[in-house]
C-alpha cells in the first residue's frame, strides 16, 4: 500500500517508468491498466527529456484514483517497479469538469488574474504539474484513450505474417479467443496488459487482418491463449466491446 505525502488528488504522478517504451503504446498500456479501476480522463505522456519515464493519470474521481495507486504501487511494468503519488496539483483536465469554464494559463486568450489564483500550480524542486500542463489535450471529456492516428505502414515481417483467412467463431467456450477490429497500434505486449489481469492468461499472437474494414482501413486482429475455457471465459465477457481507442471497440469470439 502507498502512503503519500501529497494531498489527496483525482491525479496520479507516475515515475519509474522504462523510458525507453514508445510513447503511444506506454499511454495505451497505461490506459488498459488504469482503467480497471476507474473512468480516466486523461493520460499525459512524453518522451522529452524532461518528463522521460514519467506519466500523469487522471481520474473522474478521488476514490478510482486512490484505489488505483494502492493497487498498483511498486508494481513491476516493463521490467521496472513503478512509483506513484498523488500529484501536487490539481491537473487542468480535472479544473475543466469542476469549471467548464476554466481557461488554461498557457492558452493565449488566458489573462493574468488566471495565472495568479492558484490554478496554474508549480512547485519548484519539480516543476510537475508546469510540465504536465503543457502536454494536455483540450478535449479531456471523453473516457476513451487518446491514441494519435498516425498510422505506420506495415513491416515486412508483420506482412508475412499475415493469415489468409480469419479463423471460424465457435460458439461453445475455447481456451482460445479471436480479437477482431484492433487499431494499427496494437501489438502483442499492448493486448497483453489487458488480458494478463484474469486467471489462467498464456500469451497473445497479433497480426494484419487478411480484409480492410468497412472504413478500407487495414485492421489487426489477435488470437489469445487461456490455459482452459473456462478460464477464456472471464475474460471474453469482461472485453468483449472494450475500447482500445476512440471509435473502435474490439470484438472477441471464441475459436
Amino acid at each position: 500500500m502507498s502512503s503519500s505525502s501529497n494531498q489527496p488528488n483525482n491525479t496520479l504522478y507516475i515515475n519509474n517508468l522504462n523510458d525507453k517504451v514508445n510513447k503511444e503504446e506506454l499511454k495505451i498500456q497505461l490506459y488498459a491498466l488504469f482503467s480497471t479501476y476507474g473512468k480516466i480522463i486523461d493520460i499525459v505522456a512524453s518522451k522529452g527529456q524532461k518528463m522521460r519515464g514519467q506519466a500523469f493519470l487522471v481520474f473522474t474521481d478521488l476514490a478510482s484514483a486512490t484505489s488505483a495507486m494502492r493497487a498498483c504501487e511498486g508494481m513491476p511494468f516493463y521490467d521496472k517497479p513503478m512509483h506513484i503519488d498523488y500529484a501536487k496539483s490539481k491537473s487542468y483536465a480535472t479544473l475543466r469538469v469542476e469549471d467548464p469554464d476554466f481557461v488554461p494559463p498557457t492558452a493565449a486568450n488566458a489573462s493574468s488574474a488566471v495565472t495568479q489564483n492558484g490554478k496554474r500550480q508549480r512547485d519548484g524542486d519539480s516543476g510537475d504539474s508546469g510540465r504536465q500542463a503543457k502536454r494536455e489535450k483540450a478535449d479531456d471529456s471523453d473516457d476513451e484513450m487518446e491514441i494519435e492516428d498516425e498510422e505506420e505502414a506495415p513491416k515486412k515481417n508483420d506482412i508475412s505474417a499475415t493469415p489468409t483467412s480469419v479463423p471460424t467463431q465457435v460458439q461453445q467456450p475455447s481456451s482460445r479467443l479471436l480479437c477482431t477490429n484492433l487499431p494499427q497500434e496494437v501489438t502483442d505486449d499492448v493486448l497483453s496488459v489487458l488480458f494478463q489481469q484474469y486467471k489462467g492468461f498464456q500469451r497473445t499472437h497479433v497480426t494484419w487482418s487478411p480484409a480492410l474494414n468497412p472504413a478500407g482501413i487495414r485492421v489487426k486482429m489477435a488470437q489469445v491463449q487461456f490455459e482452459s475455457p473456462e478460464l477464456a471465459i472471464t475474460a471474453k465477457e469482461a472485453l468483449d466491446g472494450f475500447t482500445l481507442k476512440k471509435g473502435w471497440q474490439m470484438s472477441v469470439v471464441y475459436i
